[in-house]
């Protein structure tokens, strides 16, 4: 119960202290003129005025509440190293059992995993959001059990009462962890990167430790090994070995008496790209799709584009000097024998023998083709006669073989059942509105000897075929009127992005692979993609960055792309595997948030235990003890941890009682006034 006195006035403040004045200023008049009954009137006057302030006696029925202690427990991944988790466990039961032996104290406990994704430990988040759900008035103390390294600082609350950091760790704590400086996203194939890297200690680091080695791995493979200075910035040379996503791996040994080695691998995703690709363009004759393939080489800034029309061949003699000529003699030796690996396409566009290119010339550029180059044939009339390609050294790598027949009438293009699996040709469509493509109007027959073949024409015979020949490739397109879809003939079609394909194809880009197996990961998940030409792919194995395998099977979304979802519960490096395609992929960093810096501190959190003149407690100097502080001072010394009692209640009843009932206040006025009165009356 509690007991006060209020005013509740009957008229404003204001109102009654010019009341109050009037009335002093009746009662000094009185005395000024030697009135008798002067101190009669002014009890009177306090009276009334007294009764026009309303005082009320009020009496409350409380309860008391008790305070509330938060306890915040770390189980964070950082806190699982070394002996922190069993600390961790004995340090929160032995501290809720202090708590609840102090008098009128209650305990909130808040258990802390690690943050979604690599979020890291968000301990101040958690404080925050535990003080939101109770009454600030009422929280005595706040606890947390943690190793310090937390990743939400910027978050840190306001606090109503003194924050206390049970510090987890051992004084003999270090770690090792390997950071990269230094690393782009992307890099030109054949050109020198620099990386780079460092190897920073912290914690109490042994002595001797100034050097250590590292091993590089590129995709998997196997690493090798270097040795490099501890706590100095290195500077690595890479040349990235293909294009595409390459995957280095960087790792350092743990070393003895490291508390972790999770931090001791970095992992770095780049993907290579080509500087220039140059592709030679050889036509054999001026004819409208020789424009065709010009401007499409030309429309792509990535493409060096070296190109030569055989206008003036050997059997024209029409006796115009050489001197007088304004065309520039085919550099045949120069292209074909010392420069053709410069190149990274070569296409023959209408081109016949001549005589311009000899056999040798034609021989060299079949072994181009084999030790690694592409060579695109577009065939037209030429290539079915006497004097075609296929009549020379070409013709052993060469797809198909003509057989002398040119089909002169329309036909319409067709992707085949294999082309519809294959990148080059897959999911092309007809221009919008349109139900089919437009009709090419010339064809040569050909007999398919080897490759694929992707689109056919003519009764269904073959009209681009693709192949690999060696470490090369070569697709011969049968026909010349592909330049009929980009004029628009009947609707034209997909005559840019077919010949795009087709030259990416040939150039080994990455995404145009036909067989390929790959990742592409979002957050924890990871969607594994084959592209392949088969039917049925089976299983893709994944090997996780413990060493787990596991086998998921992989369905065909589209025709020749095979998918699958997988979480990744660990954060590094994952590797698939199906049938003889393998494949590396990163799953967030390599060194999760709560392994970048593990050694236990207070630094970070200092700041925030000095709002409210808190402390913090090594937990391997034992259980500090608890004690009741009034607020505002010390909250910690040697050994012990304060609380701040809250004294909070709750009403559960108000009765008020007027101290001048206004029959005493007219009793008392009256009676005052009249006894002034008859006073003065006698005198």
């Amino acid at each position: 119960m509690s007991t006060t006195i209020l005013f509740d006035p009957l008229l404003p403040w204001p109102v009654l202290m010019a009341c109050f004045v009037l009335a002093l200023g009746g009662v000094a008049l009185a005395l000024w003129r030697g009135l008798s009954g002067w101190a009669l009137r002014a009890l009177g006057a306090a009276v009334i005025l007294a009764a026009l302030a309303g005082p009320v006696w009020q009496q409350e029925d409380r309860e008391d509440l008790p305070d509330i202690a938060l306890m915040v427990v770390d189980r964070s991944s950082s806190q699982q190293l070394a002996e922190r988790a069993e600390a961790t466990e004995a340090a929160a039961d032995a501290l809720a059992t202090r708590i609840a032996a102090l008098p009128n104290t209650e305990l909130r406990r808040v258990e802390l995993p690690n943050g979604q994704g690599d979020a890291g430990t968000l301990a101040m988040t958690a404080l925050a959001n535990a003080l939101a759900e109770e009454p600030r008035a009422r929280i005595s103390g706040l606890f947390l059990i943690s190793d310090g390294r937390v990743h939400d600082i910027d978050n840190a609350p306001d606090l109503p009462a003194p924050l206390h950091l049970l510090l987890t760790g051992q004084p003999e704590d270090w770690d090792r962890r390997l950071i990269v400086e230094n690393a782009p996203a992307y890099a030109i194939l054949g050109e020198e990167i620099t990386l780079t890297l460092r190897v920073e200690d912290q914690g109490a680091v042994p002595e001797g430790l100034d050097r250590t080695e590292i091993e590089i791995a590129v995709d998997g493979g196997a690493p090798m090994a270097f040795q490099i200075p501890v706590g100095e910035p290195v500077d690595l040379p890479v040349t990235l070995p293909h294009g595409g996503r390459n995957v280095l791996q960087f790792t350092v040994p743990m070393a003895e008496g490291e508390i972790t080695d999770r931090n001791n691998t970095a992992l770095i995703q780049i993907n290579g790209v080509r500087d220039r690709l140059r592709v030679l363009l050889v036509s054999g004759e001026p004819h409208p799709g020789g424009r065709t393939w010009r401007n499409l080489l030309k429309s792509d800034s990535s493409v060096d584009l070296v190109h030569f029309t055989i206008l003036r061949p050997p059997e024209k003699q029409d006796g115009v000097p050489v001197s007088e000529l304004s065309l520039i003699a085919f550099p045949t030796r120069e292209l074909f024998l010392e420069k053709i690996n410069d190149f990274d396409l070569i296409v023959f566009d209408r081109y016949k023998r001549r005589g311009i290119l000899p056999s040798l010339y034609l021989d060299n550029v079949r072994a181009y083709a084999e030790t690694g180059g592409a060579i695109l044939i577009a065939a037209g009339p030429d290539f079915a006669s006497a004097d075609s390609l296929y009549r020379s050294p070409l013709a052993e790598i060469l797809p198909a073989s003509p057989t002398a027949r040119v089909i002169e009438q329309g036909f319409r293009p067709e992707i085949t059942e294999l082309g519809q699996r294959h990148p080059v040709t897959a999911g092309l469509r007809a221009p919008e509105g349109q139900e089919d493509w437009g009709r090419w109007m010339r064809q040569i027959e050909v007999t398919e000897q080897a490759g694929n073949v992707v689109m056919s024409g003519h009764d269904g015979s073959p009209l681009l075929m693709l192949d690999r020949v060696g470490e090369g490739r070569v697709a011969l397109l049968a026909s010349d009127h592909a330049w009929l879809w980009s004029r628009g003939f009947e609707g034209g079609g997909p005559q840019l992005e077919l010949l795009r394909r087709l030259a990416h194809w040939m150039m080994k880009e990455p995404e145009l692979e036909e067989e390929a197996l790959w990742a592409e990961p979002t957050g924890q998940t990871l969607r594994i993609i084959r592209r392949s030409l088969t039917q049925d792919v089976g299983t893709v194995t994944i090997t996780s960055p413990t060493g787990e395998t596991a086998e998921l099977p992989l369905a065909e979304t589209d025709p020749g792309r095979f998918e699958v979802l997988h979480e990744g519960d660990e954060i590094g490096l994952y590797r698939l595997k199906n049938g003889d395609k393998e494949a590396v992929v990163g799953l967030g960093p390599a060194a999760p948030r709560e392994f970048v810096e593990t050694v236990a501190s207070s630094a970070l959190l200092d700041p925030v235990i000095a709002q409210m003149r808190g402390g913090v407690a090594q937990l391997h100097q034992g259980i500090p003890n608890l004690r009741q502080v009034r607020v505002g001072r010390p909250a910690a010394g040697r050994g012990w941890l304060g609380l701040t009692p809250r004294g909070a209640f709750e009403t559960k009843g108000v009765s008020r009682t007027p101290l001048l009932p206004a029959w005493l206040v007219l009793l008392l006025a009256s009676a005052l006034f009249i006894g002034a009165w008859l006073r003065e009356g006698r005198r």
